[in-house]
């Protein structure tokens, strides 16, 4: 059997820190129920002396919270904060006190002004005095990452004595490498007396981009214990991801001799809820919660997971919540994503058609980001009006502004091969285009209705139009458009519903016959 892994969730207080990041007490308590569906093992709800709202928000998750995990409450090595941290946890039912000091030498020298003896007395004494309001005390080496190891190995000596439950060996700046970070913790199990009786926690930030692997390295060298906070939020660059460290660890149980009790197909619910009340998104391409987590819009990755998912994924999607794996077509797209896509959608075409259309595909890709399917509703609609037509558009050229009048020049291409081009002007581009389409089909007809509608979002959707047309004889025709251009459009729409009307002409005449 593995080692348990406990999580420590420090979103409500480390994760609070990151700027522009601050939250209501109501706030709060919907992240402790969401951590709570998640089965953290502790909550470090805030940091009681700081503020009134801290010290009810402490009190308030501790009465929701009761027996379902530890609340953990931040302390200085300072009396009064313990005393404020003991008051807030009073009815807690598994109160933590988490207290501690810098023990770097930059820590020491320049922010607490103390020697390293000073340091370990004032260590002592905050542990021992915490001891007494509350049975579960946790000590932090605040700046443990760039500490003396000796003096480190000392402070932790003492605490232990003095009776914490757990040592907290932060790399506050995110400064290590995750090597030595290991190392150090493999020291502190080498040389400390008694800290196989004790619980060892890491807790890295996130400066160089190194967090996870970090709390993955004190955990193959014997940390027991990850702070972490949803979506890595936290001071600066931020902390420990818990979906990072929480996965890493599934992924790799046997090699790490690691386990959590985590539910992780909470974690996309999780890194939304905390989205929303805090206002700071992750960006698309965030490990296991971004956007773009599962989504492959390469042709060759699209292609292999299609074929089969694990060929690109190391992780279900399901597995934490998120929806199925994504296929975004694009530009880079194959034919095996467009194929599996219209499967999806219900279509099937002979190898031919689908050649076909992917060439429509492209050239629609080249001017879009992303194609859609209501884009590839509208490809095959337009595909297959073109099978059919008498005369199909081959170019248009638009020319309008102010005070120049609206002119139109273009070429059809007729059922037979031959192209004909034809200019006119009109009293905007879409009406000198129609009167150039009237000079080359020849049909009278009026134009009934005109409308149109964006087929998807964004500035480079699709737009088709609708056209309804009138025959001398008083029959109506229908034509359809689509292109991001609104002029073609409108161009195609129209020429799709004369088509229409010289066909059934077409069909009157030989049944006439």
């Amino acid at each position: 059997m593995t080692r348990k892994i406990s999580i420590f969730d420090t979103t409500l207080r480390d994760g609070e820190q990151s700027p522009g990041a601050s939250m209501n007490t109501d706030e709060k308590l919907m992240i402790t129920r969401e951590l709570l569906r998640m089965g953290v093992d502790v909550i470090e709800a805030g940091f009681p002396v700081s503020s009134p709202g801290d010290f009810e928000s402490v009190q308030r998750i501790a009465d929701m919270v009761g027996d379902r995990a530890s609340v953990c409450a931040l302390t200085r090595a300072v009396d009064k904060d313990i005393d404020a941290a003991a008051a807030a946890l009073k009815h807690a039912q598994r109160p933590r006190i988490h207290t501690g000091l810098g023990v770097s030498p930059s820590h020491m020298r320049d922010k607490l002004h103390i020697t390293p003896d000073e340091c370990i007395e004032r260590a002592v004494h905050c542990v021992t005095y915490a001891r007494q309001l509350c049975d579960d005390v946790q000590f932090y080496a605040e700046d443990a990452g760039r500490s003396d190891y000796e003096l480190l190995a000392r402070v932790c000596q003492a605490v232990i004595r003095a009776g914490a439950k757990e040592i907290d060996i932060p790399d506050t700046t995110g400064y290590s490498m995750p090597q030595e970070y290991g190392k150090r913790i493999h020291y502190l199990m080498d040389h400390v007396d008694g800290i196989n009786d004790v619980t060892i926690a890491v807790h890295c930030h996130n400066d160089l981009g190194m967090a996870t692997a970090l709390a993955l390295a004190g955990i193959r060298n014997g940390a027991s214990q990850v702070e972490c906070t949803i979506n890595g939020l936290g001071e600066r660059a931020g902390n420990t991801a818990m979906e990072e460290v929480v996965m890493a660890i599934r992924l790799h149980e046997d090699e790490l001799d690691a386990h959590t009790d985590i539910d992780a197909h909470e974690f996309t619910r999780a890194s939304r809820l905390v989205q929303s009340i805090t206002g700071m998104r992750v960006q698309a391409n965030k490990a296991i919660v971004g956007s773009n987590a599962f989504a492959h819009s390469s042709g060759i990755h699209q292609d292999g997971v299609l074929k089969k998912r694990s060929t690109y994924e190391i992780i279900n999607p399901s597995d934490v919540g998120a929806c199925a794996s994504r296929i975004v077509l694009s530009a880079r797209s194959g034919h095996a994503a467009l194929k599996h896509r219209l499967e999806e959608m219900g279509y099937e075409f002979d190898k031919d058609t689908l050649n076909a259309i992917y060439k429509e595909f492209l050239a629609v890709a080249d001017h879009k980001k992303e194609v859609y399917d209501e884009d590839l509703e509208s490809l095959i609609h337009e595909h297959s009006r073109s099978l059919c037509a008498i005369y199909t558009l081959e170019a248009l050229q638009i020319s309008c502004g102010f005070p120049s009048k609206p002119t139109a020049t273009v070429t059809l291409r007729d059922e037979s091969g031959v192209s004909t081009t034809r200019c006119a002007w009109g009293t905007g581009p879409i009406d000198a285009a129609y009167k150039a389409v009237d000079l080359i089909v020849g049909v009278k007809n009026d134009l009934a209705e005109f409308s149109i509608q964006s087929l998807t979002r964004g500035m480079d959707a699709l737009g088709e139009v609708t056209v309804r047309i009138t025959a001398d004889e008083g029959s109506v025709f229908t034509g359809r458009g689509s292109n991001g251009d609104i002029v073609v459009s409108s161009t195609k729409a129209y020429l799709n519903a004369l088509n229409r009307l010289l066909i059934a002409r077409r069909s009157r005449s030989k049944l006439d016959k």
